[in-house]
């Protein structure tokens, strides 16, 4: 049993003196504190589900400011090189950060696109709920032999709680034969796509800033990877598409056509230049969007309080309205909508009985939004991982301040980021880019 100022069941409205009831990792009731009691109660807090993020590179966690500034198609390059400098001890070192900054910032579930796995190895042991996509490359479906050796390495990680996906990276590394193997396989199914002008350029005429990369590129498709799958028939609602940010109208009715999701992550495109996801749009045309960071790699952090705040300021710049997005459907995108893209909103995403316990506790003392006027508002604006009181997975309490393991963490994985700097045989700017393995 747990209380707070106010419970956020994000399916119904907030409860002012909420309280919440957890029996065997699910849970059981929620309602006021003065009905079921108040247990352990939290003050001047807000009870809420677990944030899904459903977009993350976890094994990234150290990247954050190489190649900052660069066009789209250097900074790929530095960060294809800079990631082949490090063996699977590093990997999982950094995945671990990865994971334990996404529960320091209230996130109970993840959708990884892992390149090599050590994602699922990094949440079974931290206690993060995860799909781990496992990224393939190349032309044909001879790329699952990658997927097979992964999946062999990772076996003894996976779990109901740590489960198993695919990511065929992007059209314009992964070619038609290879995403319809991948889609055979029957899993989750993670992509990137339409995210960045230079992709465009590249899969329509083969021209623009990626040329230089063409030997690493599947060749120009004459149209969008998104006319090209839809086209394919290798749109479906097993796919989450990560970015979608140059899109049209036309390529948002085949996403909502063929009932794809996807995955916002507006502060990596703003930070890349790829500009801003048509997000209202997308909303609009009925099509399951949730929330991601992306990585370090391209985002400062797993913070999902900062991808909530630029998720409003974007959709309401772009749209030029304060309205274009609430503080409510913010948190309803972060939580119950990711839930939706993944696929798992029967089991997480809203603070529902029957549902999973995956439970974060934001603590509002001492921010300008304290004392309360709207509780979402003051999470959404006033939220931070340092606000973090406990995040909860499935009844466990997986993070809560102080912890000394966290710390542990932190530090191996700084040593991991400095051995990738140490073996820099060139600078970053300015590498030769070597392709995806």
């Amino acid at each position: 049993m747990i209380s707070a100022d106010w419970v956020l069941p994000i399916d119904a409205p907030p409860i002012a003196d909420g309280a919440v009831v957890i029996e065997d990792g699910r849970i059981a009731a929620v309602g006021t504190a003065a009905a079921l009691g108040s247990g352990h109660h939290y003050a001047d807090a807000a009870i809420l589900p677990g944030f899904v993020n459903c977009h993350t590179h976890l094994e990234y966690a150290v990247y954050a400011g190489f190649g900052d500034a660069l066009d789209f198609g250097d900074w790929l390059q530095v960060h294809i090189a800079r990631k082949r400098r490090l063996d699977w001890d590093d990997t999982v070192a950094i995945a671990r950060l990865g994971a334990a900054e996404c529960l320091g910032s209230g996130v109970t579930t993840v959708g990884d696109a892992s390149y090599s796995g050590a994602a699922a190895v990094a949440c079974a042991e931290l206690g993060l709920r995860a799909i781990v996509h496992l990224e393939v490359f190349g032309a044909g479906a001879d790329g699952l032999a990658r997927f097979d050796e992964l999946h062999a390495r990772i076996e003894g990680s996976l779990s109901d709680r740590v489960r198993l996906g695919v990511s065929p990276h992007a059209p314009y590394t992964a070619g038609e034969e290879l995403y319809r193997a991948a889609a055979a396989l029957g899993l989750p199914i993670a992509t990137h796509l339409s995210e960045s002008p230079a992709e465009l350029e590249w899969l329509l005429a083969g021209t623009g800033p990626w040329q230089s990369l063409r030997e690493f590129l599947q060749p120009p498709l004459g149209e969008s990877g998104i006319r090209r799958l839809a086209r394919a028939g290798l749109l479906g609602p097993r796919l989450v598409a990560a970015h979608c940010v140059q899109v049209d109208a036309e390529e948002i009715e085949l996403l909502r056509a063929a009932d794809v999701a996807v995955a916002h992550c507006p502060r990596s495109n703003a930070l890349l230049g790829c500009g801003t996801a048509p997000l209202t749009d997308l909303l609009a045309a009925g099509i399951r969007v949730g929330l991601g960071t992306d990585s370090p790699a391209s985002t400062p952090s797993f913070d999902m309080f900062d991808e909530l705040r630029t998720a409003v300021l974007t959709a309401r710049a772009r749209e030029r309205r304060p309205d274009a997005l609430t503080a409510t459907e913010a948190l309803a995108l972060a939580t119950l909508g990711s839930a939706s893209a993944l696929g798992l909103e029967g089991e997480i995403g809203s603070l529902t009985p029957g549902k999973r316990a995956d439970i974060t506790v934001v603590g509002l003392a001492g921010s300008p939004y304290h004392p309360w006027e709207d509780p979402t508002a003051a999470v959404v604006f006033g939220g931070s991982p340092q606000r973090v009181l406990a995040t909860v997975v499935g009844g466990d309490v997986r993070y809560a301040p102080g912890e000394l393991r966290w710390r542990e963490v932190q530090q191996t994985a700084t040593r991991s980021r400095s051995l990738m700097l140490r073996r820099q045989s060139t600078p970053l700017r300015g590498v030769v880019p070597l392709p995806p393995r």
